[in-house]
């Protein structure tokens, strides 16, 4: 269910931006609000008693009281949404007991969703690593650290192209040090992990979920052979 209503947003997105005259902060607002409306919508039709926490929604403390609750993000990444790029994403995600269990994320402009029930083999580690950051504001710990380990840099977009960039085997780490929210990592985390990534925060403490501060805002994917180096390089970089 939640790759299809990832792909269902997505799709949806996919028509507004290809039909509309809308550009710019319209279009990403546009599109948000009928993604958010949709998604909402159907979760409350097809799983009443679970709580869903959204980036778009007015925030409530049902949730709180929840042992299973949404996590969504119905355009992450609006500015790369409304530019009509592809490296943004849908994210649709079960937070059980406050673990990322079940994800999906969509990449609508690639016409790919990602899921945590159906995968392939883990993704194959790079000789010469390469590490995503963020097309406009690198965080200063992935820069550090990636020149350490003589990482490529590849500048990408949304938090959720980043991370199943690693899924995809298209890069080996997304190191983020730059701020974040639930809805930024959940999705993309659930599926990470079920592809055999390691999953942490940058002090290598878990990830956790529907909390009273949805705040969340750091985050280490890569594979595992590489975590408790990267874990140290990052520890070291913040001592100093």
């Amino acid at each position: 269910m939640a790759a299809k209503l990832a792909e269902d947003a997505g799709a949806l997105l996919l028509e507004l931006r290809n039909s509309s005259d809308l550009t710019g902060k319209n279009l990403g607002d546009a599109g948000d609000h009928k993604a958010n409306t949709m998604l909402i919508a159907a979760l409350r039709e097809h799983r009443p008693d679970d709580g869903i926490l959204s980036e778009e929604s007015q925030e409530t403390n049902a949730r709180l009281s929840k042992n299973r609750v949404w996590i969504i993000d119905p355009v992450d990444g609006t500015r790369e949404y409304s530019e009509g790029r592809s490296d943004w994403a849908v994210h649709v995600a079960l937070a059980i007991d406050g673990k990322a269990a079940i994800g999906a994320v969509a990449l609508p402009s690639l016409n790919m969703t990602l899921r945590s029930d159906v995968t392939t083999a883990s993704p194959t580690r790079s000789d010469k690593l390469r590490m995503v950051v963020s097309r406009s504001r690198p965080a200063k710990e992935a820069v550090a650290v990636a020149e350490i380990l003589d990482a490529e840099l590849i500048p990408m977009g949304s938090a959720g192209a980043k991370a199943m960039a690693v899924v995809r085997g298209e890069a080996d780490i997304y190191l983020h040090s730059g701020g974040q929210y639930e809805w930024d990592n959940c999705a993309p985390v659930a599926v990470a992990q079920a592809y055999g990534l390691h999953c942490s925060r940058i002090d290598g403490e878990p990830l956790t979920y529907n909390q009273s501060d949805t705040y969340l805002p750091d985050l280490l994917i890569c594979h595992k052979e590489d975590a408790s180096h990267i874990l140290d390089l990052v520890n070291g970089i913040n001592d100093q």
